[in-house]
């Protein structure tokens, strides 16, 4: 519980102007430094020192991946409700943060047509590039561990690509949807499907951050090796622990922190790899009990399988920020 003298500070260092734009920023995803400078039209030095502050007074966290440096809204330690608190204060029609989400959402914007790019160019051959890292057999075969032997009910896959979980899990599912953000993708998809007489899964067009399905829709949802391209991981297996039913399971697979830095450039890799503790505490968020991490080493690369179930009396509660179960 934070004390009387950290809340203090913590309002003081909120009590600024480019301070108050840095949370309100933060508070919809993870930021890197350079993004916030093109933001906010400042010196990187002078926000620099804005986000030490911030990050001092426990309203905003700060890791590091090799030259890349990522700033988010505090989620659970320091003061993480106040954090949360001040964002939802500050008022969304005012001028100048206006155009700091404009601004934002060119930044989005530009990373997405990037990303986009790298998956027109590769997608005749993404399973392959998937290959590379960790055989494709002993991951499904993981895979298939986690979920037992018996029928699995609906089945949602979020980032499908080329459709390969759905056929991986296809005969032990009663149906099965795929969302893609890219059409190119999902043309691929479709026919890998229909190859594979699966006639009760099907595909479509979707963002996971906003998922177009009710709440508790389905009995499991997978994210196949997707979230290193995620703008909002943690956003995202929110979002997905959302769309879990009592009793449903989440399955992630991704890879463990690593120092391959090429690929965030030939392969348009976001996040170099993902720690244990991070990926178990969004589980643990968005309202899942977290199962045990199953480690998959290959000569460069770890892959990781996380898990998360929804319990049959858990209820999700809390303040969602920027697309964040806080």
């Amino acid at each position: 519980m934070a004390s009387v003298d950290s809340v203090l500070n913590a309002l003081r260092a909120a009590a600024e102007a480019t301070r108050l734009r840095l949370l309100a920023l933060c508070a919809d995803g993870e930021l890197t430094v350079s993004e916030l400078t093109r933001i906010l039209g400042q010196s990187q030095p002078r926000v620099s020192r804005h986000l030490k502050l911030l990050c001092e007074a426990g309203l905003l966290e700060r890791y590091q991946e090799r030259s890349w440096v990522f700033y988010r809204l505090a989620r659970r330690a320091g003061n993480a409700d106040l954090a949360a608190t001040l964002t939802g204060l500050i008022p969304r029609d005012d001028p100048t943060l206006a155009l700091d989400r404009e601004r934002l959402a060119e930044v989005k914007r530009v990373r997405a047509e990037q990303a986009a790019h790298y998956f027109r160019e590769n997608v005749a051959r993404w399973d392959e590039i998937r290959a590379l890292h960790v055989p494709e057999e002993e991951l499904e075969e993981a895979l298939l561990r986690l979920t037992g032997t018996g029928p699995i009910g609906d089945m949602l896959d979020i980032g499908t690509g080329t459709g390969r979980m759905i056929e991986l899990f296809g005969d032990r599912v009663e149906r099965a949807i795929g969302i893609d953000a890219l059409p190119d993708m999902l043309s691929v998809a479709r026919v890998n499907l229909e190859k594979a007489g699966l006639s009760h899964c099907t595909v479509r067009l979707g963002d996971m951050y906003k998922l177009p399905f009710p709440a508790g829709s389905f009995d499991l949802v997978t994210i196949h090796m997707v979230l290193h391209f995620a703008d909002n991981p943690g956003g995202a297996i929110a979002e997905a622990g959302r769309v879990l039913r009592s009793g449903g399971k989440l399955l992630i697979a991704d890879f463990a922190p690593h120092d391959l830095e090429h690929l965030r450039e030939s392969h348009a890799h976001r996040r170099l790899g993902f720690a244990e503790d991070e990926i178990v505490d969004w589980l643990s968020t968005a309202g899942l009990t977290p199962g045990e991490p199953v480690k998959l080493p290959s000569e460069r690369l770890t892959v990781t399988l996380w898990s998360g179930r929804r319990s049959n009396v858990t209820k999700l509660t809390g303040k969602v920020v920027g697309g964040m179960l806080l």
